[in-house]
């Protein structure tokens, strides 16, 4: 398979929910709409709207295209609010705080984009869930950092290696997961339990 040229910041989150989501939705382009992928659309419309808005305190930019050459990664920042020499990602999520850190890793993703732009520290972010109506910070430190490149390191190694990750482990994560009519663990794992008898 051929590399791309830059991975969209946006599967990094699929690919910490599940490697074999990455994989289809990014290299197989399958997509199946299920009801919260559907709500979250919707309510994300707003934060699709490009535009600058000046406040009190700096400004607020929408849909900001932000990349990095050294990463090899590109997408767009919901919300980036600026004030002085401060900027703050802001990413937008339908539902509410999940257990795994998936969504941290993308907003750190966009934090080290603006960072290499223009050359000013990104300390934190915000994450704001609608379904909890709660914008939670984010600090960006080493170690998330440090899991955010792993990430994008393991997303070109698993292109690169061109083959179908298997299913995860954490079977929790299948049951919300609107590739898993697609993906079909519990039946693979019927058939492969069936193979091995």
């Amino acid at each position: 398979m051929e590399l791309p040229d830059y991975l969209p910041i946006s599967y990094l989150n699929q690919l910490l929910y599940c490697e074999r989501r990455f994989w289809y939705m990014y290299v197989l382009g399958e997509l199946a709409v299920n009801a919260a992928l559907l709500e979250g659309a919707l309510r994300h419309e707003h934060a699709d709207q490009p535009g600058t808005e000046r406040i009190e305190e700096g400004r607020v930019v929408r849909r900001l295209a932000v990349f990095s050459d050294r990463l090899r990664i590109n997408g767009f920042c919901d919300l980036v609010e600026e004030a002085g020499d401060v900027l703050r990602p802001v990413e937008y999520k339908r539902g509410k705080q999940g257990r795994w850190d998936n969504d941290q890793v993308q907003l750190c993703a966009q934090a080290l984009c603006l960072e290499e732009q223009t050359g000013r520290p990104t300390l934190l972010g915000e994450i704001y869930y609608y379904r909890s109506r709660r914008r939670i910070e984010v600090l960006f430190t080493q170690e998330l950092r440090a899991r955010t490149e792993a990430a994008i390191r393991r997303a070109y190694a698993l292109l690169e290696a061109g083959a179908l990750p298997p299913h995860t482990r954490q079977r929790a994560r299948c049951g919300e997961c609107s590739i898993e009519p697609i993906c079909l663990p519990k039946e693979t794992e019927q058939l492969l339990t069936a193979e091995r008898s």
